[in-house]
């Protein structure tokens, strides 16, 4: 599903992958993330994402031009993960909302794993 962003001068139509994009590199951005999370169901091991398929550890739910957002990651071993995870939260918040002008109602966030750190 795509967002429809009005503008005076016209439409603008935002892809839903161009969204979790943004989300997943503002989210590798934050301290004690060291990436994306994909889940393989078959036998439930979380798998770090390249940089290349972050938007694969994100969904992006749209209703009423809102937008709601679910984050699967993937934290460095010995951090404060409920400190790490609000930072990441308010940081994915802002920066989807500069980019896209929507508001963010929700940002959910799974921590799918841990990595020690050389």
């Amino acid at each position: 599903m795509n967002v429809t962003i009005m503008t005076e001068n016209g439409e603008i139509i935002v892809d839903n992958d161009v969204i979790a994009k943004c989300a997943g590199a503002a989210a590798c951005e934050c301290f004690g993330i060291v990436g994306m999370a994909a889940i393989n169901m078959r036998d439930g091991l979380a798998k770090l994402l390249k940089v290349e398929n972050l938007a694969n550890g994100v969904n992006v739910k749209i209703e009423d031009n809102k937008l709601r957002i679910d984050l699967h990651i993937i934290v460095s071993y010995g951090v404060n993960i409920p400190s790490v995870c609000e930072n990441l939260r308010e940081t994915v918040k802002y920066k989807v909302e500069e980019c896209t002008g929507l508001d963010v109602v929700t940002v959910n966030i799974y921590v799918d794993g841990v990595r020690v750190i050389d």
